[in-house]
């Protein structure tokens, strides 16, 4: 069973935000909550999602009212999404670019037809562009707005200045010139009409996009809906939601069921597909008293399961919320898009204005002209794809990891882990699966081996030491049961036993030897005497877990140095260092030598650490980066950046290390593209070799290509 430790998120407050489009609206939203005293405050514009600490205890309603005067909506209804999505029909926002739509397309078909058509007359025009302009004015026009209050001012500035100018001029010139052949040189009505709708289209895109980036969540949160057959009281058996169970409930789950929340088995036993929650594809054995997780499902059997966790304490609901705050944390490099944002728009305006005053007082440009370019420079500038560069990639790269049993606690870690140079390894329950098996047998006195193996088996069964029971495990196909008549736990020494001849046998440490006794030829980990009398010694050896060898022989061609730490004796760590290829080995390290080291090693350049005891938890924080097993400690998970739930796996920690490298390697392309377009497309546009619904269109297609990037790491092969 999965011991996860409390996020502290889970105290935090999370509303669903429809209508934010780019990054200063969630720069906005922040910089208002931050105004009201609200603490640790986490917009993510892409999926919607408002995150904060209401340590004040901030009625929740001003808060809500906070968010909505800025222009914004909070979802209240579950039906719809924080996207503005009704699950039931057609989006907000795909019913406002339908509905501009309609009006646009005869509109911009006008420049086909003679002027005399009635399509051209300029009383037609605005009756059909006016509709577009004021659901375009109302839907970007209150966000920007409130982006002005806050002093941050969005994307949706832009269009509103692009599309009201060329509405403006239109209009003046159907009042001015109408009814005279020269009105038609001031008809801009399709290209007020077109921008709206095309930007409403890049917005459809741009959601559309932005919900295949969230897919892990949504499948996360999809195994929690399950339905659940409770049995009552009396025996009799009732179908009911999972959301309605309570503590201490018991359900009943037959062959095929998918578990509906954690608990234990108090009847029956059953094999359990538990790769959604460990990535491990094996199914595993359960039986009376073995912990179950919800979300899995019985692939043979049939179980009765008493209900220990419900609601947000199940360990799928944490790490549904480990995701979403993971995705909420900002990368370092996702700071340098949202300063760039923050003064973005300010810029462009003052970049049309001047577009204007050059073109039209300097070079003589007709006023028509003049305007078109400065409106192309506001409309082809918009930063959205600068915005959505680095969520998009987190969001994707962190769900990724998710579905393969690897909790990756935010986008900042994916990007110090992508830069790691070195990897430190404590040994045991790390390198090694913690199971011992027997090295070598040293033989004293006239025994067979197989006699040895048989008083070794038969004396550890009654040990609960968990070395103990990793030799009874070890030698179970080997050895012979011996019946002793007595058998006694000693603390500290190990097991004593007599036989049915009265034969004293002793199993343990080298306590049990006396002072006097004959000098040993070596040191063994086990000693078993016979009537006082050492009659063997048995080295054992840990077994090393799954991939380990493999994992870093990979991670040394991505030229990370691999570091054995550990406060083993230097024997064993030596000879594990040589047979994993690992050349700088630390032994017996006390938790603070540990610290030490790693602090020293992070001095000089990026450093990870995995580790899984309580010893190690220390080290794990000092790391730049500290990676956890899900059968750690407590206290190591919650010091660890990064938690791998399939511990017997240990390709995992490779596995993470290619899902942040190729996250941050996206990242930097779309943020690549997003400035490389800006700085391309801005002088094309103000030059004039570009009309606005041109530049609209390709605004547009400059998100959805960033996603699509971002997308794109969903199924890329890792390398």
């Amino acid at each position: 069973m999965l011991n996860f430790v409390s996020m502290s998120n889970l105290k935090n407050t999370l509303l669903n935000v429809e209508g934010m489009t780019c990054t200063n609206c969630a720069l906005g939203i922040k910089k208002q909550l931050e105004k009201k005293g609200l603490n640790d405050v986490d917009v993510n514009f892409s999926t919607g999602e408002v995150l904060f600490k209401n340590e004040i205890n901030l009625p929740i309603e001003d808060i809500k009212k906070s968010i909505n005067s800025l222009g914004y909506k909070v979802i209240e209804d579950d039906s719809e999404d924080h996207h503005g999505h009704n699950h039931s029909n057609i989006s907000t926002i795909e019913k406002k670019f339908y509905f501009s739509l309609i009006f646009t397309i005869p509109l911009f078909l006008h420049m086909f037809f003679p002027h005399h058509y009635w399509i051209n007359n300029p009383l037609v025009q605005l009756g059909l562009c006016l509709p577009v302009f004021v659901v375009g004015f109302l839907h970007f026009g209150k966000s920007a707005l409130g982006s002005l209050k806050t002093m941050v001012p969005n994307m949706d500035v832009l269009i509103v200045i692009g599309a009201t100018s060329a509405f403006v001029y239109s209009l003046i010139g159907v009042f001015q010139y109408y009814g005279t052949p020269e009105a038609h040189n001031y008809l801009f009505f399709e290209t007020a009409s077109t921008i709206i709708t095309l930007v409403l289209l890049g917005n459809v895109m741009e959601h559309r996009s932005v919900n295949q980036t969230t897919t892990a969540i949504k499948e996360l949160t999809q195994l929690q809906k399950t339905e659940a057959t409770k049995v009552l009281a009396d025996g009799s058996l009732e179908k009911m939601d999972s959301v309605l169970l309570v503590k201490d409930d018991v359900i009943l789950v037959n062959q095929g069921d998918k578990i509906a929340i954690d608990g234990e088995i108090i009847w029956g036993e059953a094999t359990i597909d538990e790769s959604m929650i460990t990535g491990e594809s094996v199914p595993v054995e359960k039986i009376i008293g073995n912990k179950v997780v919800g979300g899995t499902i019985v692939e043979m059997g049939s179980i009765k399961v008493r209900t220990e966790h419900v609601g947000t304490e199940t360990v799928l609901s944490k790490i549904i919320e480990m995701v979403k705050s993971a995705q909420q944390n900002q990368p370092q490099i996702q700071k340098l898009g949202d300063k760039v944002s923050a003064v973005f728009v300010p810029i462009v305006v003052a970049v049309a204005l001047l577009t204007f005053l050059v073109a039209h007082f300097g070079f003589n440009i007709t006023l028509q002209q003049s305007l078109m370019q400065a409106i192309a420079v506001l409309v082809i500038s918009c930063p959205c794809a600068m915005g959505l560069a680095t969520p998009t990639a987190v969001m994707v790269g962190i769900g990724r990891a998710a579905k393969k049993g690897i909790l990756i606690k935010g986008g900042s870690t994916l990007e110090q882990f992508a830069n790691i140079k070195n990897i430190v390894f404590d040994k045991t329950g790390t390198l090694t699966t913690g199971n011992f098996k027997i090295k070598d047998i040293k033989i004293y006195q006239p025994v067979t081996e197989k006699e040895v193996m048989d008083l070794v088996f038969s004396l550890e069964e009654f040990s609960s030491h968990p070395i103990a029971k990793s030799m009874v495990v070890d030698l179970q196909a080997k050895a012979t049961r011996i019946v002793f008549d007595k058998v006694a736990e000693v603390k500290g020494s190990g097991i004593e036993a007599f036989d049915t001849k009265n034969n004293h046998y002793q199993l343990g440490s080298l306590r049990w030897l006396k002072a006097d006794s004959e000098e040993l030829e070596e040191n063994h980990e086990i000693y078993l005497l016979k009537n006082d009398v050492l009659i063997a010694g048995i080295k054992i050896e840990d077994e090393l877990k799954q991939n380990v060898k493999s994992t870093i022989a990979l991670l040394h061609t991505q030229n990370i140095n691999t570091i054995l730490l550990s406060g083993d004796v230097k024997e064993k760590c030596e000879t594990m260092g040589q047979q994993l290829g690992i050349s700088k080995v630390y032994s017996e390290q006390l938790p603070e030598h540990k610290l030490e080291i790693i602090d020293q090693l992070a001095t000089n350049s990026p450093t990870a650490m995995v580790g899984d005891g309580i010893n190690d938890a220390p080290a794990l924080t000092k790391a730049n980066v500290g990676i956890s097993l899900s059968n750690a400690t407590q206290i190591a998970m919650q010091s660890a950046q990064i938690v791998l739930l399939n511990h017997k796996d240990f390709s995992q920690v490779y596995e993470a290390y290619l899902i942040s490298k190729h996250t941050l390697k996206t990242i930097k392309q779309n943020l690549f593209w997003a400035f490389f377009y800006n700085v391309v497309a801005i002088p094309i546009a103000a030059f004039g070799f570009l009309n606005p619904m041109v530049a609209a269109l390709a605004m547009a297609f400059s998100d959805v290509i960033v996603v699509g990037n971002s997308i794109r790491l969903k199924t890329k092969k890792l390398n």
